[in-house]
């Protein structure tokens, strides 16, 4: 559901950057990127104004029109700016990286958005603090961290404080990046891996090794030898599982469930992740 389009900027959620350090930090991080940018939510432009400088194409969403009409005046040619919601927008088929100062209220509605959408390689992004380090599974992965894990590398690099935005919220944020994955760590449809992941952070037991056994896809010794090569106690939780051990779980689900075993998996055959819309 796209967000109104009354009131001003502030009253559409957005909390404007203006610690000149973490611009810098968000150009530099920018810097280690290729290709056209797209911005989410330019604003008057703090950020927008010094990416122009490199040359790159831009392309800035802005929501309010008002504004996105007084930022065009301030920027080059190379930088177009479009008033549209984000949540609507088209983004470009061809690589591209994706960068912006997201309204927190927004933070989830737009990741789900980018993780959905093809062609974009890299994105940097000012997010809610919480939300950034849930993402990059510091503390533990949520459950839709690892639901996209196999697809793409989630890096939190830096906190940013309330008082470097204004008006200033009552929450930090935090610099997150996305990186799409070269090559994912399972193979065919996200579907059925994102089903075992929702059926292991949700399904019943007394550690991991009585969830996964539970779910019915596993060979107790196969399981057992799974357990011991990646030197986990069977009392482990899902969110302390790394991408990599995600993705080896899901071949040793996937050659029980090409047997007929993979219950959970064939359900989610036409759910494709339907899951993962909602907030975690």
């Amino acid at each position: 559901m796209p967000y109104p389009t009354h009131g001003g900027r502030h009253e559409l959620g957005q909390n404007f950057l203006v610690d000149r350090a973490v611009i810098a930090l968000f150009e530099d991080l920018v810097a280690r990127t290729s290709g056209p940018i797209v911005e989410i939510g330019p604003g008057d432009g703090a950020i927008t104004v010094p990416l122009s400088r490199t040359g790159r194409p831009i392309t800035a969403v802005e929501l309010d029109p008002k504004r996105a009409r007084r930022l065009a005046r301030r920027v080059p040619a190379h930088v177009d700016v479009v008033a549209a919601d984000v949540l609507r927008f088209r983004f470009p088929r061809e690589r591209h990286t994706v960068v912006g100062n997201l309204p927190f209220h927004l933070t989830t509605s737009v990741l789900r958005r980018l993780l959905e959408t093809e062609y974009w390689q890299s994105a940097v992004l000012l997010v809610q603090w919480e939300v950034a380090r849930r993402r990059a599974g510091v503390g533990g992965a949520t459950m839709l961290t690892a639901a996209w894990w196999p697809w793409y590398e989630f890096a939190l690099h830096a906190r940013v404080p309330a008082r470097a935005f204004r008006p200033m919220p009552s929450v930090d944020g935090g610099l997150l990046s996305i990186t799409r994955r070269d090559a994912p760590l399972v193979e065919g449809r996200r579907g059925p891996y994102q089903e075992l992941v929702r059926q292991v952070f949700t399904g019943p037991g007394r550690g991991l090794r009585e969830i996964l056994t539970r779910t019915g896809r596993f060979a107790g010794p196969a399981l057992r030898e799974w357990f011991g090569d990646e030197r986990l106690s069977p009392y482990a939780l899902p969110k302390e599982l790394t991408a990599g051990q995600w993705g080896a779980l899901w071949r040793l689900s996937d050659v029980r469930g090409r047997g007929g075993g993979g219950n959970g998996a064939a359900r989610a055959q036409g759910t494709d992740f339907e899951w993962a819309r909602r907030p975690r």
